[in-house]
Formats: C-alpha cells, sequence, structure tokens
C-alpha cells in the first residue's frame, strides 16, 4: 500500500513533471543550438517584422542590426540552457528526497514562464507584432511552454498549502 500512496503521491507527480518539462526544455535548447541557422532566422525575422502588416505606427519597433539580433538569440539559448539546468537540479533534488526539490522546479518554471511568456508572448508577439505573421508565428508553440510552465507551478504551490499531517506533501 505505500508503494500505491506513493505512485500516487503530489510529490511523484511534480518530480515527473520536472523530469518532463527539463527534458523538453533541454530538448529545444540543443534544437537551437545544432540547427542555429534555422532558429536564427526565426528570431531575425521576428526582430526585423518584415513578415508583418509593415504599419508605418509600428515598424520603429523593428530591429534588424545582425549584431542586437545575435546578442538576443544568444541570450534566449543561455535562458533556455539556465532553466534546463535548474529544472535538471530538481529533478536530482526530487530524487534525493532534499527540500530543494520544490524551489528549484518552481525557479525552473518561472524562468520557463519568463521566457515564453514574457519574452515569446509579451515581446515577440505583441512588441514585434508576431501574431501577424503567417510564417514566422511562434506563439503557439510559446503558449504550450507557458502552460507546463503553469501546471507545473501551480502544482508545486499547491503542495505548500497541505496540512502537515499529509502523507504525500512534498516537504
Amino acid at each position: 500500500m505505500r508503494v500505491l500512496a506513493w505512485l500516487g503521491s503530489l510529490r511523484l507527480v511534480v518530480a515527473v513533471l520536472t523530469a518532463v518539462s527539463a527534458l523538453q526544455i533541454g530538448l529545444v535548447t540543443l534544437g537551437n543550438i545544432t540547427d542555429y541557422g534555422t532558429n536564427y532566422a526565426f528570431v531575425q525575422h521576428v526582430f526585423a517584422m518584415d513578415t508583418t502588416f509593415r504599419s508605418p505606427n509600428v515598424m520603429w519597433r523593428a530591429v534588424t542590426d545582425p549584431t542586437l539580433v545575435t546578442i538576443g538569440y544568444v541570450l534566449i539559448i543561455g535562458w533556455e540552457a539556465l532553466t534546463t539546468l535548474v529544472l535538471s537540479a530538481g529533478l536530482v533534488a526530487w530524487l534525493r528526497g532534499s527540500r530543494l526539490g520544490r524551489s528549484l522546479s518552481s525557479l525552473g518554471w518561472l524562468m520557463q514562464a519568463m521566457l515564453f511568456g514574457g519574452g515569446f508572448i509579451a515581446i515577440g508577439g505583441e512588441w514585434f507584432e508576431m501574431w501577424q505573421s503567417s510564417k514566422w508565428n511562434g506563439l503557439a508553440a510559446a503558449f504550450q511552454n507557458i502552460t507546463i510552465a503553469s501546471v507545473g507551478l501551480i502544482l508545486v504551490h499547491l503542495s505548500g498549502s497541505r496540512s502537515p499531517r499529509t502523507d504525500a506533501r512534498l516537504d
């Protein structure tokens, strides 16, 4: 019965979601590094706003300087890599039974939400009008990522409000 209780516990659910999230964002990072040119083109077109409606009222926001585009892209990749490391450390902490698992998973999902919600949805989608592009529109993928991060954040923070007498609590 203890095994069944553990298999159905919130602790295991959050640990598995941490593992899945670390794997997913790690693969995103790997893809951005190994297929640098394709993904650089995506960032370049979003920054340049060259496939939007090209309204003169917003085109002043466009960034076409290759150095600035490269800096932006490298910062994205670096943030993804750091998020992968934090979530992976969170998984290791969960597996070791450490209280750090909760904090590291929470931080990793917050970082993921910041990148995909703040970076891609807010800045890419709205500032650079990415929603107007039929070819270079990453809003669906960004929404997918912020949803995963949000579910993780909700679960890990709900676990903190559980009764101390609950067997499946996370701390």
